[in-house]
């Protein structure tokens, strides 16, 4: 069960990022499930806000990647270089190895340098050189990227988006929302006077106990009757796999302990579902990933138990 230092943190972010309490838990789920995120969005609606607000409350070791064309993968994961004192090549870390990395714009990188993600977003290391170098734990991607029609764009190979748990939208915000915006107090002075609520310790205790939620057998049925039905349904370019599969059983459990039960519901399950298949689905008339709306509309004609 989640206690109180939970909610704290999640009040905590509602005052900073106004308005957008779903994907505040979408995004800390994503984290408890042990995941990593992607945010899709037009720039100036918070998605660099979140990410520095997350890092900030959990006293995770950040960094950021600002993803251009010009970037190249060793400008990501590091480099060796030769130590004339030493003798030897050393290796120098590059930012991936902090805990919290904000992958910022990474659709505005070529596929070469996205794909050193992959590796370290999979298995939480590194090669270089032939040698490989474990990254920290916890280890969470923030990655954002713009609408795919904003110029000096490139779309995101499928084994890049499917290393995402989740995909979330900000949206812009309602109109009583942006007036506190328009009145409050600066979204980054906020940040820098906010303080670690929780350690690392504490947080990676919330992980485990993510893994321990108990998912019953007619859940494990639902979920694989939602899996089943982007398979067989004719909707979909391709369906889900069994990674997909997992990924939705991971974030109902953190979804379900961020709301305090030690089991998973159905009502977990469909709060979860758009933002982990979104990105991994196509329907057959359209190319662009599936919208929210989408999702709910089409796995709607599966039972709920």
């Amino acid at each position: 069960m989640s206690d109180s230092s939970l909610n704290r943190l999640i009040a905590q972010a509602n005052e900073v990022i106004v308005g957008k309490q779903t994907q505040i838990k979408l995004a800390l789920g994503c984290l408890l499930a042990g995941g990593h995120l992607l945010i899709e969005d037009i720039p100036g609606v918070g998605k660099t806000t979140l990410a520095h607000l997350l890092a900030t409350v959990t006293d995770m070791k950040f960094s950021r990647i600002q993803f251009t064309s010009d970037l190249l993968p060793a400008d990501v994961m590091g480099i060796s270089l030769f130590e004339k004192q030493h003798n030897t090549f050393r290796f120098h870390p590059g930012p991936i190895f902090s805990q919290l990395v904000l992958a910022d714009e990474l659709n505005r990188a070529p596929a070469k340098t996205q794909s050193a993600l992959l590796e370290a977003m999979e298995e939480q290391q590194v090669s270089v050189d032939g040698e490989t170098h474990r990254l920290p734990e916890p280890f969470f991607v923030i990655a954002t990227q713009n609408p795919g029609e904003q110029t000096g764009t490139f779309s995101l190979p499928e084994s890049q988006l499917d290393r995402f748990l989740m995909r979330i939208k900000m949206g812009y915000p309602t109109r009583d929302s942006e007036r506190e915006i328009l009145t409050g107090q600066d979204r980054r002075e906020m940040l820098n006077e906010m303080s670690a609520l929780i350690t690392t310790e504490q947080l990676i205790q919330w992980q485990q106990a993510v893994v321990n939620i108990y998912v019953s057998d007619s859940l494990l049925n639902y979920i694989q009757d939602l899996v089943e039905f982007s398979r067989s349904s004719g909707e979909f370019v391709n369906g889900l796999s069994p990674r997909a599969a997992l990924a939705l059983m991971h974030s109902a459990k953190a979804w379900a302990y961020i709301e305090a039960r030690d089991m998973v519901l159905p009502e977990d399950v469909k709060k979860v579902l758009p933002a982990v298949v979104s990105h991994r689905l196509q329907q057959q008339e359209d190319s662009q990933a599936l919208s929210e709306a989408a999702v709910l509309n089409s796995f709607a004609k599966v039972a709920i138990p």
